[in-house]
């Protein structure tokens, strides 16, 4: 009975230590070395060097001087994933296309923006005025960002086109040439545009 069960205890214990233990050391070992920034949460620093977010989870900004997000449907705060509770790290709205709230929601996002921008008479980008599946999205449509330029640049008092020119710079284009759509982090665009102003102030 021994000599029968001994070699299936044996390959037990060793493919345990193999892909249990060795296999996953290995691979986070690796991965600590060669991608050592991304294995860490691809959290961003401000010009002081303090964590400000990641790169991979979107922030909630309101303020004119800032390029805002897409909406969120995190809830009771927009954009409640980082430093928050586990339990608030995303949230979709699962309004369908067809469903009155979620025209309503759009509506009032529209109204928002216009609001906020009087002279911006173009098409109001669809990725501003939805939230995505998480509630999380850290990226923006190029589009999206364009929308705001002449906000942002009037909020801070810098020409439009230096503006356009930082935006245009952040766009990343699709993944392998194929994969997604371009795309524009919005807290790396705000952490930049902080830096041009400062840069602009100093040159005054």
């Amino acid at each position: 009975m021994w000599s029968q069960c001994r070699p299936a205890i044996v390959v037990l214990i060793l493919l345990s230590a193999v892909t249990g233990l060795a296999y996953p050391l290995l691979v986070t070992g690796i991965v600590a070395v060669v991608f050592s920034w991304q294995a860490n949460g691809s959290v961003l620093k401000n010009g002081a060097g303090k964590p400000v977010g990641s790169r991979l989870i979107g922030q909630y900004f309101s303020e004119p001087k800032y390029f805002w997000p897409r909406p969120s449907a995190t809830s009771p705060v927009p954009y409640t994933s980082y430093n928050g509770p586990l339990e608030d790290c995303g949230s979709g709205s699962n309004l369908g296309p067809t469903n009155p709230a979620l025209f309503a929601a759009v509506q009032r996002r529209v109204a928002r923006l216009r609001a906020a921008d009087p002279a911006e008479k173009g098409p109001v980008p669809v990725d501003m005025v939805t939230s995505s599946a998480s509630g999380l999205d850290p990226d923006i449509s190029p589009a999206g960002a364009y929308y705001q330029v002449a906000r942002v640049a009037k909020a801070r008092g810098l020409p439009v086109a230096e503006v356009k020119t930082l935006v245009k710079h952040f766009i990343r284009g699709r993944d392998f040439g194929i994969l997604g759509a371009p795309r524009v982090n919005v807290l790396e665009l705000n952490l930049a545009l902080n830096r041009l102003s400062l840069d602009n102030q100093s040159k005054d």
